[in-house]
């Protein structure tokens, strides 16, 4: 199966993103022209990954990294928070089911799914089970403000 990246180009124009994008490309267009009455031409599609919300994610979570100690490394934290979502798999373990976080890769999910996620990585971080993993010498209301004013000072 063929994978195919498009842009459009500044003539307004679809394009693929490199010389190789655009060798596929060009054959999928060859085969719409060829397409015969009653051929049929299947594919599917999605919208990549904004760069930017991704390089987002990965700075609130190494900003949250510095502000637990809870995690010493950024893999593990980001592990923790995808199970956290409920962005796992479960698997058979030794002792029964065993949750496994799944990719986050670009051609993993598209930037619907990754805005989701991240919505329920959010919403994870206000539980008090989370809270209480982070902070665990704060107190209930320390440990609220804490991640208020974490997420808070993401968006400004």
């Amino acid at each position: 199966m063929a994978k195919l990246t498009l842009t459009k180009g500044q003539d307004g124009k679809l394009c693929g993103l490199d010389a190789k994008g655009q060798r596929a490309y060009d054959k999928f267009i060859k085969a719409l022209k060829q397409l015969g009455y009653g051929d049929t031409l299947g594919f599917s599609f999605f919208l990549p990954r904004d760069p930017a919300s991704h390089r987002a994610y990965f700075r609130k979570l190494q900003i949250l990294l510095e502000r637990t100690e809870a995690f010493n490394d950024l893999d593990k934290l980001r592990a923790w928070l995808l199970l956290g979502a409920g962005y796992c798999d479960y698997v058979p373990g030794a002792q029964g089911l065993v949750a496994v976080p799944m990719s986050m890769a670009f051609d993993a999910m598209d930037q619907s799914e990754f805005a989701e996620l991240n919505r329920k990585v959010d919403e994870f971080l206000y539980t008090d089970h989370a809270q209480s993993i982070l902070w665990p010498q704060l107190n209930q209301q320390q440990r609220w403000n804490c991640i208020t004013s974490f997420l808070e000072d993401l968006r400004r």
